[in-house]
């Protein structure tokens, strides 16, 4: 009876330890499936995260901004090769019969809140004979009037749309003066002064000039209403006219590129095509952000009042210059209820060669400069 009661109590001993066993096997087991459903949650969403973070950065990439900034005044900044761009929008008044502002210049006069200055004109607005070397000017222009005369013996007068193109190379002093040749009404002046180095090996080059008459450099309008002025290079096929000889811009590896664009109406768009070339810079600068008039109804009106413009879907409402990447294609959009926007692309590959400046001089030295 004993042996059968011990036996009894040691199959229960068993039993209890079977049960205890099995208990920890399922908690191993609910611990196991519930860290494998974890890592998989984890895993899961960690995939979604590196999805949408690589959405993110294909949308990123399909934008060709690589950075953008206030413009703010001029001169701007501008990459290699260019070395200066001005825009110049003056509202002189009308003149005299000598072409004379009714003010006179103090010999520096560049008030950028004023309607208009007088640079170092004194009767009239302009720059008088300075000197140039190791670079050349482009004198692109939109309204008003430029004289030009030069110790080359070149002479005349220009403006409304015309482009000059002057190779200083080894030296010319020549003078840009304004005349105020309206008597009747006012003399609006608008045009881009750029300057656009030279390799070292062209710098002594002699001076050359090319003028471009407005009846002649290559425009277009496309459907949706975008306006391109083509001041160098090349443009969906459209080719500008040519530089002179010695310039940069007349090698087509290097791709200079001078575009002014404007979008006159809401919604007017134009895609700059990408570079094929390599070590290409290009920047965009809006010149110009111009609102609905005053007689356009308040709900153009309230809708002009926000963004004016976008450049790869981003939207901007003031003037910007933007840094560019050459090898990607640029979409630009005028927004709003009935203004316009107005934009210049510098792009070239860049001349990578030591830079000495001192004013109207650009060489590689400083020893060169001294010589100027």
């Amino acid at each position: 009876m004993e042996n059968g009661e011990e036996l009894g109590e040691e199959m229960e001993r068993w039993e209890s330890f079977w049960r205890f066993l099995k208990l920890i096997m399922l908690g191993i087991c609910y611990i196991y499936f519930t860290l494998a459903f974890l890592r998989h949650r984890g895993l899961s969403l960690l995939l979604v995260a590196r999805s949408l973070s690589f959405h993110s950065l294909v949308s990123n990439n399909n934008m060709s901004i690589l950075s953008h900034s206030p413009l703010s005044g001029f001169p701007a900044d501008t990459p290699s090769p260019f070395l200066f761009l001005v825009y110049h929008s003056d509202n002189y008044p009308a003149g005299n019969s000598k072409m004379e502002a009714p003010i006179r210049g103090n010999g520096a006069h560049f008030d950028p809140s004023a309607p208009y200055r007088m640079y170092h004109g004194d009767k009239i607005p302009g720059f008088p004979q300075h000197p140039h070397r190791g670079f050349e000017t482009i004198t692109a222009t939109m309204s008003g009037i430029i004289d030009h005369a030069d110790s080359h013996g070149n002479a005349g007068r220009y403006g409304s749309g015309d482009l000059q193109w002057m190779t200083a190379g080894s030296g010319v002093v020549h003078g840009e003066m304004f005349p105020l040749v309206n008597q009747d009404k006012n003399n609006k002046n608008r045009f881009f002064q750029i300057w656009l180095n030279l390799p070292k090996k062209d710098k002594m080059t002699p001076p050359k000039f090319a003028m471009h008459w407005a009846e002649d450099v290559v425009k277009h309008t496309n459907d949706s209403g975008a306006k391109l002025t083509l001041f160098a290079g090349q443009f969906n096929g459209l080719t500008a006219l040519s530089p002179t000889p010695a310039s940069w811009a007349s090698n087509p590896d290097n791709d200079v590129g001078i575009f002014h664009i404007t979008l006159p109406l809401p919604n007017a768009t134009i895609t700059i095509p990408p570079s094929a070339k390599s070590s290409v810079n290009r920047a965009l600068y809006c010149i110009e952000t111009r609102q609905a008039p005053a007689s356009a109804s308040a709900s153009k009106a309230s809708a002009s009042a926000g963004s004016s413009y976008s450049v790869d879907g981003e939207s901007f409402s003031s003037t910007k210059m933007f840094t560019l990447d050459a090898k990607m294609p640029t979409t630009i959009t005028s927004l709003g209820g009935g203004g316009s926007v107005e934009f210049l692309v510098l792009q070239g590959r860049s001349i990578d060669e030591p830079i000495a400046k001192h004013g109207p001089f650009v060489m590689n030295t400083q020893e060169e400069i001294q010589q100027a």
